[in-house]
Formats: C-alpha cells, structure tokens, sequence
C-alpha cells in the first residue's frame, strides 16, 4: 500500500509540475507583454526553432480586408527580432495610449497564442490574447480594468423561447448590491455583432467592468444589463450553439443557407417579448419606456432599430452604433414616424469615420435632421472595431435613467 501511495503521490507531483510549467509559458518564462514605465510594450515568445516570428494586434494599424463579402478591420503584421536563447521580441513605437488591446503570434506562417500571457479571449472563431493600458483612474484603460469597487454579477440563464421554438441562453448582469436589496432597477438590453454571442460584450466590451465604474462613480444609475444572444441558431442541447457560434450565426439558418442578414435573422427582433417575460418575472425591474433602454453594435444595431420599430413604446433609450442604415421604403418612413412619436428620451447614433458602412450613418443621420427627428449623433475616428463600440456604450450608459 505503502509503494502503491508513493507512486500515486510521485503521479500527482509531475502533473502539478506539468500545469506549472504550463502556466509559465513552456521550458522558459518570460515576461510578455511587458508593460515598461512609458507604457510602450514588449512582447516577447520562446520559438527557438521557428525560421520567422510576426505579431500582429489591435495596437498597430488596420488595414480594410474583404472577408467573403463581408468587410473587416485587420491589423498589419510586423517581423519579431530573434535575440539570444531563442527567444524573439517586438517592442512598439513609443507608448500606447489607455485602452484595451489584444494581439496574437503566427510562428512560420502559423497561429500561436502567447503562452505567458493568462489573458485569452475569443473572437468569434479565433482566440487572441489581450492586455490593459492605464495612466490613471478613470481613463479608458481604468474604465475597462477590474477595479476597487463594488461589483456586480453575471449570470448566464436559459429562457424559453417560443417564438424561435428553442431554449436560448443569455447573460445578465446585476449591479453591486442587487441581492441585498429590494429594489427594483431599470434594464438595459444590450446586442453583440454578428459572429459573436452573449458573451461577446462581457469578453470584448468589458460591459461588466464598465458598469461597475460607472455605477461606483456615479457616472451611471444601477441598472441591470441583459446580453442576449443574437444569432438565430442557437440549440437547447449544451454543446452544441448554446454560447453562440461563428458558423452558425453566417449560416443564418440550420440547413446553413442564407446569411447573417438573412430571413432567420429577422426573426431575432420579433422573439423579444420572450425575452423581456423571462427578465420582468426572475429579475426585479422598473417597467416603462422611462427604465428601459436597448442598443448594440452592427448586427446588434440592427437588432435594435427593427425591434424599437416594431414595439415603439417599448424602450425610451436607442442606440445605434456602426449599424444605422439609410430608410428606403415609405414603411419605413412610417414606422420611424410612429416611434418618434413616442418622444424616446435618447435617439443615440454613432459610427467610426474611417467604418466600411459608416455611409449608411450618414444617410440615417440626413433623414432624421430632415424630418426634425432628436438624436445624438457621436462620430469618431476608427472602423468597425471594439475601441470605437466600448467608447459607446460608456457614452450611451452615462445617459440612461436621468
């Protein structure tokens, strides 16, 4: 028994030993990114075999890429230094400004996450690695950071859904103090683009960390946010598109016809008040148009003006962001009316100036001055990237429930 217990024990000492190696990056731990005093940034990966070593990250500058039809924002490459043992390195021009950045390696032409780097997340089909910049408190990077404050919590929930004729998953989150009280609070349902999921806006919009600064700060009124997944497809089995998928939300459809803007799409705005009955009986929420507010980005603004067209007393704060499309068609026009006949305390518009489909912004912003519509309109520089939504939704947050 004795012999049997030393071996199991010498067993378990090698598989920590293995997890720790791991943790540390492989057979040699290195310090990457490392964040210098400047806030310039050096990233560093053991590749002692590998001929040519590139990084590439939302730090350095995008280029338009054509995806099948669908137009995205990529970063450029740039070539790593081999230095001494192995180990290859790339150091940015000067400092980076405060923000949330992800990047990734490709080694000989290959993909290769940064192994001394804990932070991953996934976007859509792809995991990157990601680290913050911050100067000081309540700058973009602080904002986006897990701070000293109260927080809140996040809980992902399955609801029946009727409509779709399938259980959905969502997250939601409550603020700092919500299990305590009795209070009720005013609700925010916030969109993911397509490719993502419900958890899109917790791992790349820092939603949960925002709030809880702004909330702290008193930047923002204590609400609750409920992250729904957009993508049609989306089964009751777990394992399969429970947390969203990449394919499955281009699919549009299970026999995988159609496309992300296709008929199944359409379908998404209509299962809402599946949405709103699961959130209005477990959660305790204000009702009305004056404590609730809806926005997302892209697909997900698209999700939102169809659906605040479709219910207009439903919300009282909209939010469009790089998503807004010209109005083609006298319904349209109508539905636009009757919404904004409702007088919607916030009508928020906002789209990045160098975005592949900012025109369609331009054009919606056009139609509601002529037609003396009230709305905020927020342009700024960048494309179709998280930098520009985050800076949107605290913008959109700091407004709500006043």
């Amino acid at each position: 028994m004795k012999k049997i217990f030393t071996t199991i024990a010498a067993a378990l000492f090698c598989i920590a030993g293995f997890a720790q190696q791991n943790l540390i990056g492989g057979d040699v731990e290195l310090n990457s990114p490392e964040i210098h005093a400047d806030n310039s940034v050096t990233f560093r990966l053991y590749a002692p075999k590998a001929v040519k070593v590139e990084v590439s990250g939302d730090f350095l500058p995008l280029v338009i890429k054509d995806n099948n039809g669908y137009v995205t924002e990529v970063p450029i490459w740039v070539d790593m230094k081999e230095g001494k043992d192995g180990v290859w390195e790339y150091t940015t021009d000067g400092p980076l400004a405060p923000e949330l950045y992800s990047y990734t390696f490709k080694v000989d032409g290959r993909p290769h996450l940064d192994p001394s780097n804990q932070y991953r997340k996934r976007d859509m089909t792809v995991w990157v690695n990601w680290f913050l910049i911050t100067k000081e408190e309540g700058d973009t990077g602080y904002l986006y950071k897990s701070n000293k404050v109260p927080h809140g919590n996040v809980n992902m929930v399955w609801y029946d859904c009727p409509t779709l004729g399938m259980s959905r998953r969502m997250a939601v989150y409550t603020p700092a103090g919500y299990e305590t009280s009795k209070e009720k609070y005013p609700v925010l349902y916030l969109c993911h683009g397509a490719g993502g999921d419900e958890t899109a806006w917790l791992e790349f919009g820092r939603a949960a960390q925002i709030m809880d600064n702004l909330i702290a700060t008193g930047q923002a009124k204590p609400m609750i946010v409920v992250m729904p997944n957009g993508n049609w497809m989306c089964a009751a089995a777990p394992g399969e598109w429970e947390a969203g998928n990449y394919q499955a939300s281009m699919s549009g459809a299970p026999d995988g016809k159609g496309n992300i803007f296709g008929s199944h799409q359409l379908d998404i705005p209509s299962a809402y008040p599946d949405i709103w009955k699961y959130i209005e009986k477990n959660y305790r929420v204000l009702k009305g148009a004056a404590n609730t507010a809806m926005c997302g980005l892209s697909m997900g603004s698209g999700h939102t003006n169809s659906t605040s067209l479709m219910f207009p007393d439903k919300y009282g704060y909209i939010g469009l962001f790089s998503g807004a499309m010209a109005v083609k068609t006298p319904e349209q026009e109508q539905q636009i009316a009757t919404l904004f006949s409702k007088k919607p305390k916030l009508y928020f518009v906002a789209c990045g100036t160098a975005d592949p489909i900012v025109q369609g912004s331009y054009d919606y912003v056009d139609f509601l001055e002529k037609n003396n519509y009230p709305h905020q309109v927020v342009w700024t520089d960048g494309a179709h990237t998280w930098k520009n939504w985050r800076n949107y939704l605290v913008i959109f947050a700091k407004q709500l429930f006043k």
